[in-house]
């Protein structure tokens, strides 16, 4: 079970990256539109701002049975047995940096990459 998440999560691996990326350049006011306001904001060392989103997610995996039968007659007598499946949920925290720009509203320039788990 744990290697077929690895599996997906590599698979996917880049698309928050790529998404984060094309945010670089435009205002932060962009990314309220398309993602709500942030979870947090705080003031780094270097002059910049960091703004914070964070997504839910639940994913469920499907459970395999295994059936083995018998009949006698017109009596089938079996057993069954499940094994797998579950629901997991997973959060991620999705950081970006703003400058200061003319406007007095901040300019994304740059990110931090989520954990692998949160591609």
């Amino acid at each position: 079970m744990k290697r077929l998440l690895l599996i997906a999560a590599l698979a996917l691996a880049g698309c928050a990256t790529q998404v984060m990326q094309g945010y670089v350049g435009k205002d932060v006011s962009e990314v309220v539109l398309e993602r709500g306001p942030p979870i947090n904001v705080m003031d780094m060392p270097d002059g910049r701002r960091a703004f914070q989103w964070k997504t839910d997610s639940i994913h469920s995996m499907p459970g395999t049975t295994y059936y083995s039968g018998n009949t006698y007659g017109n009596t089938t007598y079996g057993t069954f047995n499940t094994v797998g499946g579950g629901v997991y949920s997973q959060s991620c925290v999705y950081t970006l940096f703003g400058q200061k720009n003319p406007r007095g509203s901040y300019t994304v320039v740059g990110f931090q990459p989520p954990t692998l788990d949160c591609e």
